[in-house]
C-alpha cells in the first residue's frame, strides 16, 4: 500500500483509538443495512435460487424414498427432510452472504471505504453478522412457507427452533467473514464453500438420521458441528432428535463462541485487510 494512502487509514485508527470505548449503533446499522440492500436488490440469486434448489431436492427425494418406514414416529420420509433442508440452506446462505461481501470489497478495493469509517471490530462483525443471520431466515423461512403446503410440518418447540436458527445462521456468517478475510481471490471462496460447508452440510444427516449409519460414519458423524445444528433444529420441529439436545446446544453454542472470537482477532488485527 502506498504512504498517501495509508496515512488516512492510520488516521483513522488514531481516531477510533481515541474514542471511549462504546458501541457505535448508527455506524453498525449503517453497515448492517448497507449488507440488506446488497442481497436483496439480487434477491432472484440470493433468495429465490436456494428456494428453487431446495424445493426439487424435497420433490426428488421425497418421491424416491416414499416407501421408507417413518424416522420418527409419526413422522414420514418428507417431513423429515424438511428441517434439514431449511437448516442447509440457512448455514449456506449466511456462509455467502459475508463471505461474498468481503471478497467483492477486497477485489474492487472499495473495502478502504469501510476501514475508514467510525467502525471497530465489534461493530463490523457484528453488522456483517446480523446481515447474514437476515439473509439465511429469509431462505428458510421461504422453504417452511412453501413445504407446509406439501406436508404437514407441526412445531413442537418454536424456543428451541429460534435458538438453532440464530446459532446456526450466526455461525456461519461468522465462518463467511473468516473466509472473506482469509481469501484473495473469488475462486478460493467457492473452494472454501465446496470443498468445507458443501460437505459438512450434506453429511449432516439432512437426508437421514445418523443411525441408520454403520458405525464408523455414525461416530464420524460426531465431529460435525453441522450435525448438533441440524439435529438440534429438528428436534424443534418434532421433539425428536438423534442426539440429547442440550449436547446439540452446547456444541453449537461452543462452535458460535470459536468462530466468533477467530473472527474478532482477524478484524482487529486488520489481517489482509490493513495490510
Amino acid at each position: 500500500m502506498s504512504p498517501d494512502k495509508s496515512k488516512p487509514m492510520r488516521a483513522a485508527r488514531e481516531y477510533r483509538a481515541a474514542e471511549p470505548p462504546r458501541f457505535n449503533w448508527r455506524a453498525a446499522y449503517g453497515l448492517f443495512r448497507k449488507e440488506l440492500l446488497r442481497f436483496s436488490k439480487v434477491w432472484f440469486q440470493t433468495v429465490l435460487a436456494p428456494l428453487v434448489t431446495a424445493l426439487l431436492y424435497l420433490l426428488v427425494f421425497s418421491h424416491v424414498m416414499s416407501g421408507r418406514p417413518p424416522v420418527y414416529p409419526g413422522v414420514d420420509y418428507a417431513a423429515f427432510i424438511i428441517p434439514g433442508l431449511m437448516m442447509m440452506s440457512i448455514l449456506q446462505n449466511a456462509f455467502a452472504n459475508s463471505s461474498s461481501s468481503l471478497i467483492q470489497s477486497k477485489v474492487t478495493g472499495n473495502i478502504v471505504f469501510v476501514l475508514l469509517s467510525p467502525l471497530s471490530h465489534w461493530e463490523f462483525f457484528a453488522a456483517m453478522t446480523a446481515a447474514s443471520v437476515v439473509r439465511g431466515v429469509a431462505v428458510g423461512s421461504a422453504i417452511y412457507l412453501f413445504a407446509i403446503f406439501y406436508v404437514h410440518l407441526p412445531v413442537a418447540h418454536p424456543l428451541t427452533l429460534l435458538l438453532f436458527t440464530l446459532l446456526g445462521a450466526a455461525s456461519l456468517g461468522a465462518l463467511g467473514i473468516i473466509g472473506g478475510i482469509w481469501a484473495d481471490k473469488f475462486d478460493q471462496i467457492a473452494a472454501f464453500q465446496n470443498f468445507i460447508i458443501m460437505p459438512l452440510t450434506f453429511l449432516s444427516g439432512v437426508f437421514y438420521s445418523i443411525h441408520s449409519l454403520p458405525p464408523f460414519w455414525q461416530l464420524l458423524s460426531h465431529f460435525n458441528p453441522f450435525f448438533y445444528m441440524i439435529d438440534g433444529f429438528r428436534y424443534g420441529f418434532f421433539g425428536h432428535s438423534d442426539v440429547p439436545v442440550l449436547r446439540s446446544v452446547l456444541i453449537a453454542s461452543v462452535f458460535f463462541l470459536l468462530l466468533a472470537a477467530i473472527a474478532l482477532i482477524l478484524l482487529r488485527r486488520g489481517y489482509k485487510l490493513r495490510h
